[in-house]
């Protein structure tokens, strides 16, 4: 019988989500933790590939088991997560939707969201990019996303190398925002310029020191998104107008568009499906 499974994880300490050899990964964690459980091998199938350092939010997997029925899949999310390092969360384990439900193949969009902050600040730092810039064209920087709207090939955000079929997808939303963080209303932080990081962080207006880049399409490249977020970025410090995205993206090459940024900030924030 085939079961999905829920979950997050914090990326920091993994190669990405898929095995590798000598290095550890989360699917490796998980796969390993369900054969203990259910008393044989598991091989588990993930909704896509996120890379080292990478984060995952309500990530779906797929498993296969001979146990059938799994009885009491709220005692397995239990003891997974007994199991399970620290850094990797189970929320739940459900029956598929149907027995050739495939968590990857079957997934219609998927979204990913890269933070940043502008301010030195110790409790952002493990999972937002620090860009210490003065100036920073947020308007600018969304002109340009625009352009990556609708069906395209994006051969130029794809890391060299990668063997694909095609890089041609659709993207659905792209957006630069403000937001708050957590720390804000509960700490009283103060950044280093002094100012009460409530008011520079509420929303368009002035120069928001907190940022959220959002992002979701049917499917992505490798390497993809922070090589994305790194073009517009330099549209945003104002080395390139926000035409500049249309002539990476027309160009199809790597070298065109601007450098990738760090994976700690990077976020997958789920897939869609239409039965799940």
């Amino acid at each position: 019988m085939r079961y999905t499974v829920r979950l997050s994880y914090d990326g920091a300490d993994f190669s990405g989500w898929q095995v590798q050899p000598n290095a550890k990964s989360i699917q490796e964690c998980l796969q390993a933790a369900l054969s203990t459980l259910l008393g044989g091998a598991v091989s588990v199938t993930g909704a896509g590939r996120t890379d080292a350092n990478v984060n995952a939010v309500n990530y779906l997997a797929h498993f296969d088991t001979a146990q059938e029925p799994l009885r009491d899949a709220r005692t397995l999310c239990y003891k997974l997560n007994a199991i399970l390092p620290p850094s990797i969360v189970v929320h739940e384990v459900l029956p598929a939707p149907s027995e050739d439900f495939h968590a990857r193949f079957d997934a219609t969009g998927r979204e990913y969201k890269y933070f940043i902050h502008r301010h030195k600040d110790p409790f952002a730092l493990k999972w937002s990019y620090w860009f210490d810039y003065d100036f920073l064209d947020v308007d600018a920087m969304n002109d340009a996303a625009s352009f990556l709207l609708g069906t395209h090939d994006f051969a130029c955000f794809q890391k060299k190398g990668t063997d694909t079929k095609t890089s041609i997808c659709t993207v659905t939303q792209a957006v630069w925002t403000p937001y708050t963080p957590v720390h804000a209303g509960v700490s009283g932080f103060i950044p280093q310029d002094g100012k009460c990081l409530r008011t520079i962080c509420k929303g368009a207006e002035g120069d928001p020191s907190y940022l959220f880049f959002d992002i979701c399409a049917d499917r992505f490249l490798r390497n993809m998104v922070r090589a994305v977020v790194g073009t517009l970025l330099e549209i945003g410090r104002g080395k390139h107008g926000p035409d500049w995205m249309k002539e990476v993206m027309v160009s199809g090459s790597r070298s065109a568009a601007g450098e990738s940024v760090p994976g700690h900030a990077l976020f997958f924030c789920g897939a869609s499906y239409p039965e799940v």
